[in-house]
């Protein structure tokens, strides 16, 4: 990107400057490096946000950003209703609800490596991965719906986890206002066998030892210890999530000249908040963030059981679930009034600071867990988040590392299974059924998410409080 174009406000934050249609700045949260190393487009994306009916204050870039259909990846947003606001499907993304959890045990690192390849293998096979894979579990119409209205709370109430496990996921395991009327008959046939996976791209599950701490008080509230196991889990809504955004991009994009919007790309397909299409966008999103939940859990389920098969003395408990690509109604001051915003986050997670009243007690104190992600070989972080960015960011953080290749170049550079072979040799072991899929997710396809991460904390974004590395990969 242009460094040019950009006007520094500091070291971690600079701003683009309203021209054209533009309606606000554009904010970019990065470093000069990782600037210059964000692709122009990822510039022409957030000025194109900008220009959107009803947006507030700014349109924001995190600094894990990189080009992502309409919005960028990385890219937040809010919009106001009583200003025309609109809601689009290329600021949620077409994998509605991608999220992380995180899931803590009480165990250290000598503990698994007695285990490893047979801990590696029992996950591998109890946890489906994959283009199009399927699981154990069908769902009929009936049950769908059930699920799409009831998230993870539905999932426990059919066994799959714990009670306690609600306490720790955003909006307590069920977004409400879901409609699973909105969504396709095709939509729900294509997650009919699909609950419980974890698909493919850049979705795993990941065993991490806690390499390093950055703030005792905040780990040791939060259960964490040096040198310590937890599993972290990647997905999202799967199937059902991609083909809600589809369809619907598809109507907005029709839709435009009806409702006076004019789209600097086709890829920003929108819709008044309070129109009929909105709002049974609306609707679609929330059961998709529903079957997002509900897969998580699910998933947590059968990690649960595969590892309590190898080691039988050892549980694993929920540290929390928070997902990257939603569309959440919070309320923020604006010109001196609360009001409610519709706050996209495309590739970027939600982060409330301390005394949130959306948190649960125990992490009053704490701010919510931010997951960062790494790249199988790679890193990955826990934050919190901070009092303060709710001004900044719209209590928002960055979600991984942000990719600097694309997959076609990763795949010229890299083969799958010789990546797989210098991992182990790292004492790092991969269970996936594509080499291509490993080749696509190469560490080095990705930005460094240590920069990633130092930035967010250095612009007031979120607060490092441990390091993660992996043991035991298991990918789509």
């Amino acid at each position: 990107m242009d460094i040019n174009r950009l006007e520094k406000i500091s070291d971690s934050e600079w701003r683009a400057p309203p021209h054209g249609r533009m309606q606000v700045p554009g904010i970019i949260f990065a470093d000069e490096i990782l600037i210059r190393e964000m692709d122009e487009k990822v510039y022409e994306q957030m000025a194109n946000v900008a220009t959107l009916p009803g947006i507030v204050k700014a349109s924001y870039v995190m600094p894990d950003g990189h080009w992502g259909y309409g919005f960028p990846i990385g890219g937040v947003a809010a919009f106001d209703p009583d200003e025309g606001g609109i809601i689009s499907g290329g600021g949620v993304g077409f994998d509605i609800s991608c999220g992380v959890r995180c899931l803590l045990s009480q165990l250290a690192r000598a503990d698994i490596e007695k285990v490893k390849e047979s801990l590696a293998h029992q996950l591998a096979r109890s946890i489906p991965a994959g283009m199009g894979r399927g699981g154990k579990i069908y769902l009929n119409l009936s049950e769908m719906d059930e699920m799409l209205v009831g998230g993870a709370k539905w999932a426990v109430a059919q066994g799959y986890g714990l009670q306690e496990d609600l306490e720790r996921i955003e909006e307590k395991g069920c977004m409400q206002g879901a409609n699973p009327q909105e969504v396709s008959y095709k939509a729900k046939r294509r997650q009919q066998d699909e609950m419980g996976t974890l698909g493919s791209g850049n979705h795993y599950l990941e065993v991490q030892e806690v390499k390093e701490l950055y703030n005792e008080e905040i780990a040791t509230a939060l259960g964490l210890w040096k040198g310590q196991i937890v599993v972290s889990i990647h997905c999202g809504s799967r199937g059902l999530g991609h083909q809600i955004g589809t369809e619907f991009l598809r109507e907005m994009s029709l839709s435009a000249e009806k409702y006076k919007i004019i789209l600097p790309d086709r890829e920003l397909a929108c819709a008044p908040i309070h129109s009929p299409l909105g709002q049974r966008y609306l609707g679609a999103m929330r059961a998709g963030i529903n079957c997002a939940l509900a897969n998580r859990q699910i998933i947590t389920h059968l990690l649960r059981e595969a590892w309590s098969y190898i080691l039988p003395h050892s549980s694993l408990s929920l540290l929390y679930d928070v997902s990257h690509n939603t569309c959440k109604v919070e309320a923020y001051p604006v010109d001196g009034h609360l009001k409610d915003l519709y706050i996209h986050r495309k590739g970027a997670t939600r982060a409330f600071g301390p005394d949130h009243p959306s948190l649960p007690p125990a992490l009053q104190k704490t701010g919510q867990p931010v997951f960062i992600g790494g790249s199988m070989g790679t890193s990955s972080y826990i934050l919190t988040g901070v009092k303060g960015a709710e001004t900044r960011s719209f209590n928002s953080a960055c979600h991984g590392a942000g990719r600097a290749l694309s997959r076609h170049q990763a795949l010229r550079q890299w083969q799958g299974k010789q990546l797989i072979q210098e991992l182990e040799e790292r004492g790092i072991l991969i269970r996936s059924p594509s080499y291509r899929g490993v080749a696509e997710e190469a560490p080095l396809a990705y930005k460094n998410v240590t920069a990633v991460v130092n930035v967010a904390e250095k612009a007031g974004l979120a607060r490092k409080i441990a390091r993660l590395t992996p043991l035991i990969c298991v990918k789509g």
